[in-house]
């Protein structure tokens, strides 16, 4: 048989137990953050028809979508092919769409793998967990101002260290366009060679949206780079040719000018937006809307070192419609975005002809955790026993089955050791395992009535301070013999004792 050799696609990765343990740590703190605000969970596919995707977001969006193979196809029809869900939004639309008694709102959290046929890069893959909760149904902003509230605490409960939701409004992007006079749909000239190598124009249509996906970008790629792609485009460091908008040195001039505003405070910087977009018809009415917001978040105790009004936040998509949201974390600003979302008024529209209000956020659930490893902020460990159950002697195998059945049977994690090594391995393995306590059960136990009972955390750290071996073998440091009787009470106690010592 021909060997085949291992390997994974790029952009795709094996998470181990370790990782996946910090992750499953993550997503169950997360959970804990969206059940205590009323979110309920949903399920949904992970491949959909590629029409249901597609036309939901930007083109840069739906050119990253992975298509799939449709086995049942019987005719060429853009109806029957399907592609792999680039976000859990689009799919929620689909599902307020498709079943119209749920209720309103319906308010709900989802977290899943999605795909998106973009470049690797540090902290960003093709296949990744997003953690999403939305609120349908509610035009309120109050809706957008619980779903910033619901970030913050979800970031606390994370223990993330020093971060910042940055919220701002699609809306009031509409209006910058308006002010730097920019139409919603505009001609570029694109110079470019012909196969021979000789210069040839065409022609393409742009439009609002792309104006921000770029200002989107202003965070990865630096405010130079963005004017240069809003005008006459740039070659970037791997060789690509980015192209530009095509935009006026005047009208980026303008751009720059709002991208600027910032100030000591969420008033002072809707202070000097009213001042800038004075002249800007509706421009009061929507800077209204986030004052609004920015007064019931301090009245809800969410001051300036965690919500802040930034401008320039844009987010790529282009069925954002309101309100608008992101989160960094201060320490690690390098990860971008790790908690992003905002108003979607009109996603549901193209389904049913109906608008329905919706608001929600999403987490890079991949991103954060690699960030918060690196910032060393996340529990980790290799296994998830908190007893190993140690074979001493091989004809006493149903005596260790009882053991570790016990304490299973009382809520706590137990394995018990399944090779044929020594203790002295068995020990090795539980130490690599960081596995806390060890339980040793031979003949002489059985025969006094006794367990003894190893703690590995506290031997381990003794071990340092302990020079004679005779000192050693006298105090036998973290080792006590309980009675058999009371063995689940014992484990519970020096579990206790663990989770103080290394709390």
């Amino acid at each position: 048989m021909a060997k085949v050799k291992p390997r994974v696609f790029r952009g795709l990765r094996d998470l181990l137990p370790e990782q996946m343990a910090a992750r499953q740590w993550l997503i169950d703190t997360i959970r804990g953050v969206y059940e205590r605000y009323g979110f309920v969970p949903l399920g949904t596919p992970a491949i959909e028809y590629l029409d249901v995707l597609s036309g939901s977001a930007g083109a840069e969006a739906q050119q990253s979508i992975f298509h799939v193979r449709n086995p049942e196809k019987r005719r060429d029809s853009d109806e029957e092919a399907l592609g792999l869900r680039f976000d859990l939004t689009v799919p929620l639309a689909r599902v307020i769409s498709q079943y119209r008694d749920l209720p309103r709102p319906f308010r709900r959290y989802q977290v899943a793998s999605v795909w998106r046929a973009d470049k690797p890069d540090r902290g960003r893959f093709r296949e990744f967990t997003q953690f999403d909760l939305d609120s349908v149904g509610v035009s309120s902003e109050v809706a957008d101002v619980e779903i910033i509230a619901a970030m913050c605490d979800t970031l606390t409960a994370l223990k993330v260290g020093s971060y910042r939701v940055r919220f701002s409004s699609r809306k009031i992007l509409n209006l910058l366009l308006k002010y730097a006079e920019i139409p919603d749909q505009f001609e570029v000239s694109i110079q470019e060679e012909d196969g021979i190598g000789r210069p040839v124009t065409r022609t393409e249509t742009r439009s609002s949206s792309d104006v921000f996906r770029v200002l989107d970008k202003l965070d990865k790629i630096g405010p130079d780079k963005v004017r240069l792609e809003l005008t006459i485009g740039y070659t970037d460091k791997s060789g690509d040719r980015i192209p530009g908008l095509g935009l006026t040195n005047d009208q980026v001039d303008r751009i720059e000018k709002f991208l600027a505003i910032q100030g000591d405070g969420r008033e002072d910087v809707l202070g000097q937006l009213r001042e800038v977009f004075g002249p800007v018809p509706e421009a009061e009415e929507e800077i209204d809307v986030l004052a609004g917001m920015s007064r019931q978040l301090a009245k809800l105790g969410y001051e300036e070192d965690r919500a802040v009004i930034d401008l320039s936040i844009a987010r790529g998509l282009a069925y954002y419609t309101g309100p608008v949201f992101e989160a960094i974390l201060v320490d690690a600003p390098q990860f971008g975005s790790v908690f992003g979302g905002g108003r979607y008024d009109e996603l549901v529209t193209r389904f049913i002809g109906e608008r329905i209000p919706a608001t929600g956020a999403s987490i890079g659930v991949d991103r954060l955790l690699a960030a918060l490893l690196e910032l060393n902020r996340i529990p980790t460990r290799k296994s998830t026993a908190q007893v190993l159950v140690t074979a001493l002697d091989s004809t006493m195998t149903d005596d260790y089955l009882e053991l570790t059945f016990e304490l299973r049977r009382a809520g706590i994690s137990a394995e018990l050791f399944l090779g044929k090594k020594g203790i002295g391995k068995q020990m090795k393995y539980a130490d690599q395992q960081e596995i806390p306590l060890a339980l040793m059960y031979g003949s002489d136990e059985r025969d006094k009535g006794i367990v003894t009972l190893k703690n590995l955390m506290h031997g381990k750290t003794r071990s340092g301070e302990i020079e004679k071996r005779e000192e050693w073998i006298r105090e036998r440091p973290g080792q006590i013999e309980a009675p058999r009787g009371e063995l689940v009470d014992a484990v519970r106690k020096m579990l206790s004792d663990v989770e103080q010592s290394h709390g």
